[in-house]
C-alpha cells in the first residue's frame, strides 16, 4: 500500500496551488461548493486558507446519483445549499476522494440545474485509480492507485484522517 500524506499537509498543497490557478486565470471571487461530506469538510479548511469573500455552498448529489434505484434514499440525505444565481460565476467543485468519477458526474449535473456557470474547477485532496467516467480533476493534493478491492475514505472534520479497508 502506498504512502498517504497527512490530510492538512495535503490542504496547504491545495491552497497554494488553488491560488496560483485563480491569480493565473485572473478569478478573484470564485464560489467555493463542497461535496457532502468530506468534500464539504476540504472545501471549509480551503475557504478559510484562501480567505474566499463569497460564502461556501454545499452540495448534496444523493438524488443525482445514476445508482439511487439501486442503493435508495441515503438516510442522511442533507440539503444542497447554492446561491439562486450561478450563471457565469466562476465555480470551485471541491471533494474528498476522486475515483470512479460519478460522484462528480452528479454533483455538476446538479450544478447546472442551478443555472449555466462560467467555468467550474474540480479540487480533490485524493485521486485514486478506477475511473469509470473520464473525469479527472484540476488540482489534486495526493494521487494514489490502490487494488480494487481496496477503499479510502476521509473521516473528520476533527481531525480530519484517512482510512483504507
Amino acid at each position: 500500500m502506498e504512502d498517504i500524506a497527512k490530510p492538512e499537509a495535503l490542504l496547504d498543497k491545495l491552497a497554494e496551488q488553488l491560488k496560483a490557478l485563480l491569480t493565473e486565470r485572473s478569478i478573484d471571487q470564485p464560489l467555493m461548493v463542497g461535496i457532502h461530506t468530506g468534500g464539504v469538510w476540504i472545501a471549509n479548511a480551503l475557504h478559510q486558507r484562501l480567505s474566499l469573500k463569497e460564502p461556501l455552498s454545499t452540495l448534496d448529489i444523493s438524488f443525482y446519483r445514476d445508482d439511487f434505484s439501486r442503493i435508495g434514499m441515503n438516510p442522511q440525505v442533507k440539503p444542497s445549499k447554492l446561491p439562486s444565481q450561478i450563471d457565469d460565476q466562476h465555480i470551485i467543485l471541491v471533494d474528498d476522494v476522486l475515483h470512479t468519477g460519478r460522484t462528480i458526474r452528479a454533483a455538476m449535473n446538479e450544478i447546472f440545474d442551478y443555472g449555466r456557470p462560467a467555468s467550474i474547477t474540480l479540487v480533490c485532496l485524493v485521486e485514486r485509480s478506477g475511473r469509470e467516467i473520464p473525469i479527472q480533476a484540476d488540482i489534486v493534493g495526493q494521487r494514489l492507485h490502490l487494488d480494487d478491492n481496496q477503499h479510502i475514505k476521509l473521516t473528520g472534520p476533527e481531525p480530519l484522517e484517512f482510512v483504507i479497508k
